[in-house]
């Protein structure tokens, strides 16, 4: 019989949700719980994106653990091996790796009502937990389209996310389907290398100027040695996204902010037909925002060809778009996201009753302060739905919600709670006010089809209101709230 293994605390995931988690719960005297992770190391979303040109697009001095600042960042917007070199400093400064299970996939998490336990199945045997954290985040499963003949394409097809850095791209006629923030990453440092790039752009995107330079040794001096210095210019980039962030609000803002990008875009593309294939006709924020110095300017090389159409069908070699142009070529990247609101852990997670998240959710995820759903006690979502913004950094959610997963973790550990189970008015009211709130905002008025909404057309990704509000909200643990759930 296969052993299992009792612990207080199972955490799914080791990117940077998992290792916040478990560093939270050293912090809080916690010994008793293992870190999950099916790949072969820490690192989630910055192991996994490894394609040429990959950083942050969140301010570096932002881009990190409140309890972890790092002074050695070394540009404005830190780069992707410098992002997964911090989290793997992080786990090993606080001796998080020897609570890491490496190449333990989870196929099934169950609540236990009869035990108040979480009964997690994995690849290497089954755990049974007290609370459940799942750490594996939206930014995790590629998404790639359905196309008629992509099977049978006989060159090499990738995901931006899987890059295949054994694929020599040198001479070669390359496709790119998308145009979000990894193309626009990306788009430029392979520009140079390929024969030909056909770039297939189902939505133009705006594009911002980066301010983004080195940081000289100096600077970063002054950083690691005067802490004072850190948390100015964290407090001052905090204060000027913030301020961007009014603009999400209140749309007519970022509509005056569009001037930058038109006149970006003026100046980097001086042909007029291209330029009006990649003028949006939607206001900024609607998507994602992006920032590049370098993707403009790549597009206009010689052997780039924008074909402003969605992808339709593969014939052979050929890639056909839906206005019916077609491109020969060897090599086929998708730059298309990923499964951001149809997260596959939202079908490994089951209730009492054996319904899953995705049966709850019917498509249009919903949880309490985007961290726990009514139904499923002792269980918290990090990085879960209706906490997304388009201005502040993932660490600031992040680090709010850990502030109200160790609260009630402690009331179920430490304070005689059988069990914690939001209660099911409250978790609606809180999505009702989320949904009134938005529908002012430039995420559900600016005119556009992002991937904030869900395949029932409803808004299951943003936070409408500030990211103060959203750490005053979100990391205060109010009893009435709760229930004890048997």
């Amino acid at each position: 019989m296969a052993s299992v293994r009792e612990v207080d605390v199972l955490v799914v995931g080791a990117g940077a949700s998992g290792i916040g988690a478990a560093v939270r719960l050293l912090r809080g005297g916690i010994t008793d719980f293992v870190v999950l992770e099916k790949a072969g190391e820490l690192g989630g979303t910055w192991r996994d994106n490894t394609y040429p040109g990959c950083a942050c697009d969140v301010p570096s001095a932002l881009y990190s653990y409140s309890f972890a600042p790092n002074p050695e960042w070394t540009r404005v917007f830190v780069t992707q091996p410098e992002i997964r070199a911090y989290l793997r400093d992080v786990a090993e400064r606080h001796g998080v790796p020897r609570y890491m299970r490496f190449g333990t996939e989870v196929t099934e998490a169950r609540w236990r009502p009869s035990r108040a336990r979480w009964e997690v199945t994995t690849t290497v045997g089954t755990f049974h937990a007290r609370i459940l954290i799942a750490g594996a985040g939206p930014w995790h499963e590629p998404r790639i389209p359905e196309l008629p003949g992509l099977a049978d394409f006989p060159g090499e097809v990738f995901h931006s996310s899987r890059w295949h850095h054994d694929v020599d791209l040198r001479g070669k006629r390359v496709a790119v389907v998308g145009t979000g923030a990894s193309a626009v990453q990306f788009v430029p440092e392979i520009q140079p290398q390929v024969s030909s790039l056909h770039l297939f752009q189902r939505t133009a995107q705006w594009v911002l100027p980066k301010p983004d330079h080195y940081v000289t040794r100096a600077e970063r001096w002054l950083l690691r040695n005067v802490p004072a210095t850190q948390r100015a210019l964290r407090l001052v980039e905090y204060l000027a996204m913030e301020a961007l962030g009014i603009g999400f609000r209140r749309p007519w803002i970022l509509r005056q902010v569009q001037r930058i990008g038109r006149l970006h875009l003026r100046l980097a593309v001086r042909d007029r037909g291209l330029r009006e294939a990649l003028t949006p006709d939607y206001t900024l924020g609607c998507k994602r925002m992006l920032l590049s110095n370098n993707y403009y300017p790549a597009l206009t090389r010689p052997n780039v060809q924008v074909h402003p159409t969605a992808l339709r069908e593969i014939d052979g070699n050929t890639v056909v778009g839906a206005d019916g142009s077609r491109a020969d070529v060897d090599v086929l990247i998708f730059a298309t996201g990923f499964r951001i609101l149809d997260m596959p852990v939202a079908s490994k997670v089951l209730d009492g009753q054996g319904r899953s998240l995705a049966d709850h959710w019917q498509g249009s995820p919903q949880a309490y302060l985007g961290t726990m759903v009514s139904g499923f006690p002792n269980a918290f979502l990090l990085l879960g739905p209706s906490l997304g913004t388009g201005h502040s950094s993932a660490f600031s959610v992040l680090e709010s919600q850990l502030d109200l997963t160790m609260d009630a973790i402690h009331r179920v550990l430490a304070h005689g709670w059988s069990s914690v189970d939001v209660r099911r008015e409250v978790q609606d009211t809180f999505n009702d006010e989320v949904q009134r709130a938005l529908q002012g905002t430039v995420y559900n008025s600016g005119g556009c089809s992002s991937y904030y909404l869900d395949v029932n057309g409803r808004n299951s990704f943003n936070w409408p209101w500030s990211t103060g509000a959203l750490r005053r909200r979100v990391g205060t643990f109010d009893p009435a709230d709760y229930r004890e759930a048997a």
